[in-house]
């Protein structure tokens, strides 16, 4: 099974804005206290999200940003009408961990609070419980794992086993695009517990595992590229892709941001639609979402 993820966050979410040690803004709280001009760049692109999904016929697990809730009123709401899974991502899409050190920046109490409160306002506006997390940014370590695993979460999908980067707190020893019960305290794969690690998928090749997830890699390598890494992950077992309603977006966002990474975006809008539209048509095996996956393992 692929189980088909999709990340709401906004421009401002991204670490180089708000949520990180080096971004330009302390938070997003922060963020609207200083920022006085248009923020949302989400809601468009987030309906022609819905209705791709709509023509395929298929649900898909949304990990929101829970301040979503408050910023983007009714958007919540239209993704479940949809029939679709809701997912954490966080609060206010802040990094738990240094992106460099890996280390707690704020601590697990804080952690917990925050995650808390976010799992609390997307259940209030599903109607349903909320069993899905995906760590911002996918900077994951094993304590959090834990600590949501304490909060009633069942599954993470964060970790991405590849040869480029590294965003988790240890070396993911034995760990492939398999879903997998991790041990506590790490990321390793361990014995059986209350909550499972649904991994990214990537593309293995003279040994070298190329990250085929989603996301940046979707909007840079193109969709051939991905289906590679899906087609091999889904021989080894059930997978994960992902995307985000930005990547769809044919506006250009606020300029002395897109300026810090004059690249990052530069492929996006209806070259990313035709690509995600081309995977779903072309890929072999059924399609889900994540919680479908957590299902078959309980």
């Amino acid at each position: 099974m692929l189980a088909l993820s999709v990340d709401i966050e906004d421009w401002y979410h991204l670490p180089y804005v708000t949520g990180s040690p080096y971004s330009t803004y302390r938070d997003v709280n922060d963020f609207f206290k200083k920022w006085d001009d248009r923020y949302d760049y989400l809601s468009k692109p987030c309906e022609r999200v819905l209705k791709l999904l709509d023509d395929f016929k298929i649900q898909a697990t949304f990990f929101i940003v829970a301040d979503i809730v408050d910023n983007y009123p009714g958007m919540v709401e239209k993704i479940v009408d949809g029939g679709h899974e809701i997912g954490c991502h966080g609060l206010h899409h802040e990094c738990a961990i240094d992106p460099k050190t890996k280390k707690a920046i704020r601590g697990v109490d804080n952690f917990e609070r925050q995650i808390t409160v976010a799992k609390k306002k997307l259940e209030l506006m599903s109607k349903e419980r909320i069993i899905g997390f995906r760590a911002p940014s996918a900077y994951i370590a094993g304590w959090m794992v834990d600590s949501i695993e304490k909060l009633g979460f069942k599954y993470d999908s964060s970790v991405s086993v590849n040869s480029l980067y590294n965003k988790c707190d240890e070396k993911l020893k034995n760990v492939t695009s398999v879903p997998y019960y991790p041990v506590k305290g790490g990321l390793r794969p361990g014995e059986e517990r209350d909550i499972i690690e649904i991994p990214w998928p990537y593309f293995k090749i003279a040994g070298i595992k190329f990250p085929t997830g989603g996301g940046p890699f979707l909007r840079f390598g193109g969709a051939r590229y991905i289906k590679l890494g899906l087609y091999q992950s889904l021989k080894r077992g059930d997978a994960v892709f992902y995307f985000h309603p930005i990547d769809l977006s044919d506006e250009k966002f606020p300029g002395k941001f897109s300026a810090k990474r004059p690249f990052y975006w530069a492929i996006k809008g209806k070259t990313v639609e035709k690509r995600i539209r081309f995977i779903l048509k072309n890929i072999d095996g059924e399609l889900g979402t994540c919680r479908d996956i957590w299902e078959k393992m309980r």
